[in-house]
């Protein structure tokens, strides 16, 4: 007997008809699910279901912003790095090409414009196939799809995992679901509404979630320039982004773009010469690679760090550190920073003169870091080290720059500080003006030796330890530099030229205590707690064996470059999301700290430094003050010095073993016995500093009062009364005055 054709396989039979049929069907789930819908609802009007448990279904979803991903700038608005879970960059509909829209429309739903979110017509054709023992096939909408990608995406995004299901492992329950939702939103939203949620929700392979991120990645473009054939290619990667991906299937990618193409010219969508040509063309791929976190960023990767940490720790941007993750991988934030790329690119190419990275044995540590005086901004932020090094070269996750933990003891990934060496002098120096002395006032620098019960002031504490320099095992950073200045000099010249026993005879003379608090007042703290203020328990901290982060002494001097105006630094210029909604951002709370005549005063003698003093080998050609520091053995050296625009710290060191000197190593492609903070560390300031200077205010700085330079000359006591002399005669008187 010749087998009949069932009637499933006529579309035109009645839905009973087929209900009956799959009620006893194991392979056909999703037309089950699909065709307890009523008709009258495949079609878009608006239904009563005659089946209970479809109608007790959820019929409302949330759709919220997807997963974007962040970006943070410099202060140009150039990318530095952007982080993400998915990578996705949210776009409006009319900033995708309509090649882009159609193609998607061609090949996962030609129909998308004309039903209510459910296609009976795939659906029927799907079942059929099955039935007859054909391949399974896709009979989801572009308005299914779309809720299925955000079902799934969104527990992705809240780290629920365990609860996706993907293909086969859905029920006909959450197939039926997903129906309702679909049938629900198209209620709820536009067609060209749900098309673009759509392509930014989709996977198109290589972790690019939306069409924005992945026009970017394969071609270097937005989605708004898609031409024909790139926009065929995508849409074909969307049905199994495996299968399809370009980069590691091309020859699937191909096939599957020309079917688009073929679709696209059979739907109306391009004409035959554009059909022509793409399908000619080759896939035409520029990848570029996406970049996801601070070990890929653009430029300044520590900084990078520095500004996450600063976000991850920071109570405003959420609750916990989890919202906080969540929210810098997912909030599609814009981050804009203050960081001028100019002067770092400038930074970072210092380091190959002096420690390149290629050539770089002994692992000498190497860093500079900018402020703007006045506004506390960090311009630069730079060091000689990656954070994903290549093979050979050195790696370290810890920024030699910053502190170890911010205030509230959250790590900032920091090294903690280094001892500063004579870069501390100036601060006894400013409290010596500070408490009413002058600069050119004589102190006796000829005493070599502070024993242990020397009587140091100190009102808030107790200052002790033994400094003596004709221990003739005492290291050169505790001698004067030359035997001939054990004499009595000047404050002024025992700064400039950073004569040790000129600073201990200044604090003999001071209160310890005021001297902490006019470094405190700078902005000086200690590398690794910046609530503990530096100390000054032992009279050694007077030469700098504290350890302080080079951003913290580019601070406190630009505290001297303002005229005695500390500002905090400060990385963050705005935080937005997606939205435009803003985020607030630390301030820099600048203040005066300083009287303006002491910083005036400190200033004076520290542009003295760079002309006749410890830093005379390292000048700029615009007005400038600093000041060097070598600590002992050279374990650390520093130039700390500042224009009217920029404050910078140099530094050159030891950043693993704190206490490995840095003689004999090689830098700078020699070796030497003896280095101090101008020979390498002063040297890079110079470059940079004159290398970028002029970019901001090189402006002389103003002038001490003359009371504050030197004591007023003495008053002459007024002349004796003469007595009266007797009236001379005329003939007494000379015959003529002359006159010049």
């Amino acid at each position: 007997m010749a087998a009949t054709k069932h009637p499933i396989f006529d579309t035109a039979t009645t839905l009973g008809k087929v209900v009956a049929f799959l009620g006893i069907s194991t392979i056909c789930g999703v037309l089950v699910a699909g065709l307890m819908v009523p008709a009258v609802a495949l079609t878009g009007a608006t239904a009563t279901s005659s089946i209970s448990f479809f109608d007790d279904l959820p019929d409302e979803m949330t759709v919220g912003t997807p997963a974007q991903s962040s970006k943070i700038l410099a202060a140009d608005g150039s990318l530095l790095a952007t982080f993400y879970d998915q990578n996705r960059i949210e776009v409006p509909l009319e900033n995708i090409s309509q090649y882009m829209r159609d193609a998607v429309i061609a090949v996962e739903d030609s129909r998308y414009y004309e039903h209510g979110g459910i296609d009976t017509r795939g659906l029927a054709r799907a079942v059929a196939s099955m039935a007859q023992g054909g391949s399974r096939q896709g009979a989801s909408t572009i308005t299914q799809q779309y809720v299925n990608n955000v079902i799934i995406q969104t527990y992705a995004a809240n780290g629920e995992n365990d609860k996706i299901k993907l293909g086969g492992d859905k029920g006909v329950g959450d197939k039926v679901r997903e129906i309702k939702l679909a049938i629900a939103m198209e209620k709820k939203y536009s067609k060209d509404e749900i098309l673009q949620g759509y392509l930014n929700w989709v996977l198109f392979a290589n972790g690019n979630f939306g069409v924005e991120s992945a026009a970017a990645f394969y071609f270097g473009i937005s989605a708004k320039d898609l031409n024909p054939a790139q926009s065929a290619l995508l849409a074909g990667v969307v049905n199994a982004p495996v299968t399809y991906d370009p980069v590691a299937n091309p020859e699937n990618a191909m096939a599957r773009r020309n079917l688009v193409l073929d679709l696209m010219l059979e739907q109306g969508k391009i004409d035959a010469a554009q059909h022509d040509a793409a399908v000619k063309s080759d896939l035409g791929l520029k990848i570029t690679p996406n970049r996801n976190g601070c070990t890929t960023a653009v430029r300044a990767e520590y900084f990078c760090e520095y500004v996450s940490n600063l976000i991850l720790n920071d109570p405003a941007y959420g609750e916990t550190p989890e919202d906080r993750e969540k929210l810098l991988k997912q909030g599609g934030l814009t981050v804009t920073t203050t960081l001028d790329p100019g002067l770092q690119d400038a930074a970072q190419v210092q380091f190959a003169n002096f420690t390149p990275a290629d050539n770089n044995p002994d692992r000498v540590g190497q860093g500079l870091v900018t402020v703007q005086p006045g506004s506390g901004k960090i311009l630069a932020m730079a060091q000689n080290t990656k954070l994903n090094a290549p093979e050979g070269q050195w790696k370290t996750d810890y920024n030699f720059n910053v502190d170890s933990v911010d205030a509230n003891g959250n790590l900032l990934g920091g090294s903690g500080g280094f001892d500063v060496g004579s870069t501390i002098k100036p601060f006894t120096f400013a409290e010596w003006l500070n408490a009413g002395n002058r600069i050119n006032d004589v102190v006796d620098a000829s005493v070599r030796r502070y024993p242990a019960g020397f009587n140091w002031t100190n009102s808030c504490g107790t200052t002790t330890g033994i400094y003596d320099s004709t221990n003739p095992d005492a290291t050169p950073d505790l001698q004067n530099a030359e035997g001939g200045f054990y004499r009595r000099v000047t404050a002024r010249e025992g700064l400039y030229n950073s004569l040790n026993t000129a600073t201990f005879a200044t604090a003999a003379q001071l209160d310890m205590c005021n001297i902490q608090k006019m470094m405190t007042a700078t902005g000086i703290h200690l590398g690794k707690d910046p609530n503990q203020p530096y100390s000054l328990d032992y009279v050694s901290s007077l030469l700098g064996s504290g350890e302080v982060a080079p951003l913290t002494m580019a601070t406190a001097f630009a505290t001297f470059a303002s005229g005695g105006i500390k500002c905090n630094p400060i990385a963050l210029v705005s935080i937005s999301n997606a939205k435009g909604d803003q985020f607030p951002v630390p301030a820099a709370n600048c203040q005066q700290t300083v009287k303006p005549e002491v910083a005036a005063g400190v200033t004076s003698v520290l542009q003295e430094v760079l002309v006749r003093g410890s830093g005379y080998q390292i000048p700029l050609q615009y007005p400038a003050a600093a000041k060097t520091g070598t600590t002992n053995n050279s374990e650390q050296t520093w130039t700390v010095g500042f224009t009217k625009g920029l404050s910078t710290a140099s530094w050159v060191g030891s950043p693993e073993e704190k206490s490995a000197s840095n003689n004999g190593k090689l830098i700078a492609g020699q070796r030497i016995d003896y280095v101090d903070g101008a020979t390498y560390a002063g040297k890079a300031w110079q470059g940079y500093m004159n290398q970028v200077g002029g970019f901001y205010d090189v402006s002389g700085f103003p002038a001490p009062p003359a009371s504050m330079v030197n004591a007023p000359a003495p008053v002459a006591p007024a002349p004796a009364p003469k007595a009266a002399e007797p009236e001379k005669k005329d003939s007494d008187k000379p015959a003529a005055e002359k006159k010049d």
